[in-house]
């Protein structure tokens, strides 16, 4: 059975101002209640150009330890390529219905690959106000362009450049990592996958709502792959769990948003933090972000790096396929 999309939910209920129960969440979660207010989060921003790179692994491996994100800037991404990639984004989730159908998720589907509504296993029967379209953009070996839309014609071809330019961004990020938690610098990029990671994009489209205040775009989260990689429109809607408080990320434009995510707290045995994430929504305009999950093949193996396991620091993870791994987070089941 087809699921209802949100988009085609908001259009419904935008202008009556009343939220279906489904959406409505629970005191403990619901924005107007427990977000700080008047404050957004300075989280840490990282220079990519700086030519001192002691500063900038530093200043990574620090707000990898305390934030679990950070911003960077200056990263040698060219902001038309940003803006191309946000442009065709925006352009699909404006299709109509029928269109965007096309590349639903299959029914059954193993994969998360394609357009959709529900991700994961849902609480309480409370859904998120949100539509997605996944899609893996590396490697060559792993893309099914059949999830990659046709329309706008130029779709496939801002997918293209901007992953082109992610490339060196990764390379950097890893290697700064590596160096941060006193490893080789190829040590964890290889740990988490090597040339076989996968570059999973993620469309997030948060239509209108016409009680922000009670619904959430994306329930509170940590990512389960290495590292994420997020460009978000202007609206404001990403907020992170800090000192036992919800806030606002500052938005910077043309800024990367970089998540730890749970592979890497795995792998560097707790001293890196996977982020608590979530996302609220607007009532006036849609919320879009683009975040590109880097991922180990599902087969591949994750477990703390053997050179951060000794007598005083035993293993605080289990090892295990990745697969396995993501099957477990999406299903609830403890890990």
């Amino acid at each position: 059975m087809e699921l209802e999309k949100v988009q085609d939910i908001a259009s419904a209920v935008l202008s009556s101002g009343t939220l279906p129960a489904q959406f409505i969440r629970q005191e403990t979660e619901q924005p107007g209640i427990t977000t700080v207010k008047g404050q957004t989060l300075a989280v840490p921003v990282v220079d990519f150009s700086n030519p001192d790179q002691h500063s900038v692994i530093q200043a990574i491996d620090d707000a990898s330890r305390h934030w679990g994100m950070f911003q960077i800037i200056n990263h040698d991404i060219p902001n038309e390529a940003i803006a191309h990639l946000q442009a065709v984004g925006k352009e699909f989730f404006e299709l109509p219905k029928e269109e965007k159908e096309v590349y639903a998720k299959p029914p059954g589907s193993k994969s998360v690959e394609g357009y959709g509504t529900k991700l994961q296993k849902e609480v309480g029967g409370k859904k998120d106000w949100v539509d997605h379209l996944f899609h893996i953009i590396w490697p060559p070996s792993a893309i099914n362009f059949k999830f990659w839309p046709q329309k706008p014609p130029s779709y496939r071809a801002a997918n293209e450049e901007y992953r082109k330019h992610l490339h060196g961004v990764v390379d950097k990020l890893f290697r700064s990592l590596s160096l941060g938690l006193g490893l080789e610098e190829h040590e964890l990029k290889q740990s988490a996958g090597g040339d076989d990671l996968v570059y999973l994009m993620k469309i997030n489209y948060y239509p209108p709502c016409p009680r922000p205040d009670l619904a959430l775009g994306v329930a509170p989260h940590t990512d389960m792959s290495v590292i994420t990689i997020l460009v978000p429109n202007d609206v404001q809607g990403l907020q992170a769990f800090k000192d036992g408080y919800w806030y606002d990320v500052n938005y910077i434009p043309n800024a990367l948003v970089i998540h730890i995510g749970d592979q890497i707290e795995i792998l560097s045995n707790g001293k890196y933090k996977s982020v608590l994430h979530r996302t609220t929504v607007n009532k006036e305009k849609a919320r879009i972000s683009w975040p590109v999950f880097l991922e180990p093949p599902a087969e591949f193996e994750v477990g703390p790096h053997p050179k951060l396991v000794d007598e005083d620091n035993p293993p605080k993870f289990k090892t295990k396929k990745y697969g396995e791994y993501a099957y477990c987070k999406l299903n609830k089941i403890p890990q």
